[in-house]
């Protein structure tokens, strides 16, 4: 009977590393489709938030693996944790990037539209504008139901981490 409920335990975590794995695919690819489809320029925190997708991803991967391969039940539960570490601090990126674009707190320095002489190589300056002045931090490109990417990307990352704390902490 207990070989039965481990098994079925086993089944769950590789269902729920599977489903953080394509969900947080799907999540940083739609970032990716909105810039080289939609031709919307990232900011530098737009860039920032995608890092915890760019490594949970490949992690979450990890795990399936491990829980297929039948590793140690610690060794899943501890790759989930750690996905849902990562998208904690992608929620965190994702209320900061909100609040800025909202005014409720000032941006990091590095993150204003320049003020500098733009070099248009030969072209006509807005042909050059989105290559070398990047967007503005506090400006939100696009709102969707009145949030920007940046409050979708902090409930994304908020579901996606309870998921994996369910995951890991599930009992055997």
């Amino acid at each position: 009977m207990t070989a039965i409920m481990n098994a079925d335990a086993g089944r769950q975590r590789t269902r729920t590393a599977l489903f953080l794995a394509v969900a947080m695919a799907a999540t940083v690819g739609s970032a990716l489709c909105f810039q080289y489809i939609g031709g919307y320029i990232p900011c530098h925190l737009c860039l920032e938030q995608r890092t915890p997708y760019y490594i949970g991803v490949p992690l979450m991967v990890l795990a399936v693996i491990a829980s297929m391969l039948r590793a140690p039940a610690w060794l899943t539960r501890g790759l989930l944790g750690i996905g849902g570490l990562l998208m904690l601090y992608g929620l965190y990126l994702g209320v900061y990037h909100s609040g800025v674009e909202w005014q409720w707190w000032a941006g990091p320095t590095d993150c204003t539209a320049g003020a500098g002489p733009v070099d248009t190589g030969g072209k006509g300056v807005l042909d050059a504008l989105d290559k070398f002045v990047p967007p503005s931090c506090d400006k939100a490109a696009l709102r969707i139901l009145g949030l920007s990417l940046a409050g979708w990307n902090a409930i994304a990352s908020l579901v996606l981490a309870a998921v994996a704390f369910r995951g890991a902490l599930a009992k055997d």
